[in-house]
């Protein structure tokens, strides 16, 4: 009696498979200009973990962190401009980091709303309604540097963000034009 053998049987070696006659031709890869390298850089910003705020999302985010900053300040260092000013630029980046991209606009004019919001608390504004709303003005006058620098640091960070997507739907643009015309140009079977 025989027994099956569980070797593979030691024959003639496969020849290779044989390669189309389609001919792909690379285009020439062109240079990046020095600013798209470096905006190429930074797509670490579209990457940032968090929350995609709609427009509305970003703007009463931003008036309501920047009214509890004053209430802090006031309260604790009795309303420093300095460190006021500073977290409203953080403030400024993270709203244009954390909108959505439809909404890209909406972080530099959200800025200066959510800085008038929190300078209630720390103008020290007397004599009613009136001194209030003049002591608000004041502080907009003397702080204006601040406010300029962050809707600044918003418009910028949204700017590179717009470039950086354009950048990529033009990526994507390059690379699906090929394939479509490659595949035009190959012979049709019948």
């Amino acid at each position: 009696m025989e027994h099956p053998s569980t070797r593979k049987p030691q024959g003639k070696p496969r020849p290779p498979e044989q390669e189309s006659a389609t001919v792909y031709r690379a285009s020439p890869r062109r240079s990046a200009p020095p600013v798209l390298a470096t905006l190429r850089r930074l797509r670490r910003l579209e990457r940032v973990p968090g929350p995609r705020l709609t427009g509305l999302g970003c703007g009463l985010l931003s008036m309501l962190v920047m009214l509890v900053v004053g209430v802090l300040d006031a309260w604790l260092l009795d309303g420093s401009p300095f460190v006021y000013g500073l977290l409203f630029l953080l403030l400024c980046v993270a709203c244009g980091l954390w909108v959505r991209p439809t909404d890209l606009i909406t972080a530099p004019i959200s800025a200066p709303i959510a800085f008038t919001a929190g300078l209630q608390p720390i103008s020290g504004g007397e004599g009613g309604f009136g001194g209030a709303v003049v002591a608000v003005f004041t502080q907009l006058a003397l702080q204006a540097g601040w406010l300029y620098g962050g809707t600044l640091a918003a418009g910028a960070t949204v700017a590179v963000r717009e470039v950086l997507m354009l950048g990529d739907r033009a990526a994507r643009r390059a690379q699906s034009t090929p394939a479509s015309a490659s595949a035009a140009d190959r012979p049709q079977r019948a």
